[in-house]
């Protein structure tokens, strides 16, 4: 039989389950909405997946390596509220009570480090996010189970579903994104071209490292590209490049994973209980993963 890691993309399960459902307070008052979803996902994944191995991976709360490359890097992005960031350190209180090991990494994201495990991972490997950004690592050993709306409605991406949506392969994201630009991590792309134009130019030449070089050479499917989108292209050349270097996902992140340390042979159920009761989450106690 197969064995398994699930990845588990904290930051952006978090944010989204913060975001999804109304607020939910303790009788002390504290918000723990974000923490009651994370969880609902968290046991819906075991159940769907029956695991092996669990990391969870989270970001740094500092700048990283995009910030010094670029210093606009989400600046438009607007700070989230304490009563989110307060629910971080519960998260993690979850998860070790669940025996699950928790990596981060000073200087880079927490898709950075969901890169690194999932390149190093001798096993089936289920990404579990709340964006689209890790679509980019699927392959043929690994998927990533997506949010799309809220935090009931998800979807299990291969390789087949990212073509069957984006009509690119995942490793085409990356040239994707370098011309259409991320309006939500304020990366700048080639200004003018959309999604729509983005993905024809990319299913045309593949990569913008081919599309540049075609460009320069005067080819025959340069020359058919529309003179306006050429000017654009060329005058934003270093805008792309820069693009799709904030884009990437790292695969190279220094850390010290063994795919045994994430070993997930059960869980001490009254260490997970009690977690669970100060947190006033007395129905979650019956859904319990076995």
């Amino acid at each position: 039989m197969k064995k398994r890691l699930i990845i588990i993309d904290a930051n952006s399960l978090i944010h989204r389950a913060f975001h999804a459902l109304p607020p939910l307070t303790t009788k002390k008052g504290e918000l723990v909405n974000a923490v009651y979803g994370f969880l609902l996902v968290f046991f819906r994944a075991i159940k769907d997946f029956q695991p092996d191995y669990i990391v969870a991976c989270f970001d740094f709360p500092a700048p990283n390596f995009r910030h010094q490359e670029y210093r606009q890097y989400k600046a438009k992005r607007p700070k989230a509220p304490i009563e989110l960031y307060s629910q971080i350190p519960k998260v993690k209180e979850i998860l070790k009570a669940f025996d699950v090991p928790i990596f981060e990494k000073e200087g880079f994201e927490a898709d950075d480090i969901i890169g690194t495990i999932a390149f190093l991972s001798p096993v089936e490997t289920i990404i579990l996010s709340g964006d689209s950004d890790t679509l980019q690592l699927v392959n043929a050993q690994t998927k990533v189970y997506s949010l799309r709306r809220g935090i009931k409605d998800i979807a299990l991406y291969g390789e087949t579903e990212v073509e069957e949506k984006y009509g690119i392969l995942p490793s085409q994201l990356l040239d994707f994104k370098a011309l259409r630009g991320d309006p939500s991590d304020n990366i700048p792309g080639v200004l003018g071209i959309g999604e729509k134009t983005a993905a024809e130019i990319i299913q045309g030449f593949g990569t913008i490292g081919n599309l540049y070089e075609e460009i320069e050479q005067n080819s025959d499917r340069a020359k058919k590209l529309k003179q306006g989108v050429k000017e654009k292209l060329v005058t934003n050349k270093e805008l792309a490049f820069l693009s799709k270097k904030l884009v990437t996902i790292r695969k190279d992140v220094p850390l010290e994973f063994k795919i045994q340390d994430a070993e997930w042979t059960g869980y001490n159920r009254q260490k997970a209980e009690a977690t669970l009761r100060q947190l006033e989450f007395f129905s979650l106690t019956e859904k319990l993963p076995d």
